[in-house]
């Protein structure tokens, strides 16, 4: 079996071409199915809903973070595809005690990029990866073009990006997210804070936040959050979004740019 170190910087020994692939990370899952892995990925978490297809016909391991070993042992892997933040670190150490597991560590469109790329490589897709992580850079790039005048013209709108409520949480400088919204053209007003900090709405004023933006997950913002945030905060544009679109980093980044430029002309 080859080693090869996986983007936490572990040495990990992988089969020369795994057909028994476990994936424990939604984002994940649909990249497996656009490299054309169909018949090798043989188990998903309940969260990973693309492609509709495979979250109807793959067998489920549990969750992200409860993962459901009797299941796992049951499959019997030769290879399992993890994330260091989505997954729970001793689950995974009790998983690479039986099989080999892979870990990405994925923080901004560049780790994102290489995250696709070492895939391809293990599954023997490096084509197909290299594809789309050509077409990733190709459709950000887009996004500093002098055809895009949000991101060129000015600076973007001060920006929150909640993740949570009871109590709100937002994202901090060194997130995915934080890195979809910069790219997008929003300045996130939170930048300076770390992972998943808990906020106010009192912050949102005293900060002067121009733009609200509730996601679809990990919360389930809904229309009756947005009416209810507005009325405490009156002075602020809220919006619903797409969750995927912000914190999915496989080839769903393909179709993301297209959508944050939509979502610009709507501030």
């Amino acid at each position: 079996m080859p080693f090869i170190t996986d983007q936490c910087g572990r040495t990990v020994s992988v089969p020369a071409a795994p057909k028994r692939i476990i994936s424990l990370v939604p984002s994940q899952t649909e990249l497996l199915h656009d490299l054309g892995l169909d018949d090798d990925v043989i188990g998903i978490t309940k969260f990973c809903v693309h492609p509709e297809k495979w979250f109807r016909c793959k067998t489920r391991v549990g969750g992200t973070k409860q993962v459901n070993m009797d299941v796992v042992h049951w499959l019997q892997p030769d290879l399992i595809i993890a994330n260091k933040e989505e997954n729970v670190k001793e689950q995974i150490e009790e998983l690479e005690k039986h099989y080999p597991v892979w870990v990405s560590d994925v923080n901004n469109l560049a780790q994102a990029c290489e995250m696709i790329q070492q895939i391809g490589l293990i599954t023997h897709k490096t084509e197909q990866a290299e594809r789309i992580s050509s077409g990733i850079r190709q459709s950000f790039s887009g996004l500093q073009s002098p055809a895009y005048a949000p991101n060129t013209l000015h600076q973007g709108p001060r920006t929150c990006y909640l993740i949570w409520k009871q109590p709100w949480m937002t994202v901090g400088g060194d997130t995915f997210i934080h890195s979809m919204l910069e790219a997008a053209g929003f300045e996130n007003i939170f930048k300076d804070g770390r992972r998943y900090p808990e906020i106010t709405i009192a912050e949102l004023t005293d900060l002067n936040c121009e733009l609200l933006l509730l996601p679809s997950e990990p919360f389930p913002f809904k229309q009756k959050h947005v009416d209810e945030l507005q009325q405490e905060l009156p002075g602020t544009k809220i919006l619903p979004v797409d969750g995927e679109m912000f914190s999915w980093y496989g080839s769903r980044l393909l179709h993301a740019p297209h959508y944050f430029k939509e979502l610009m002309y709507e501030v």
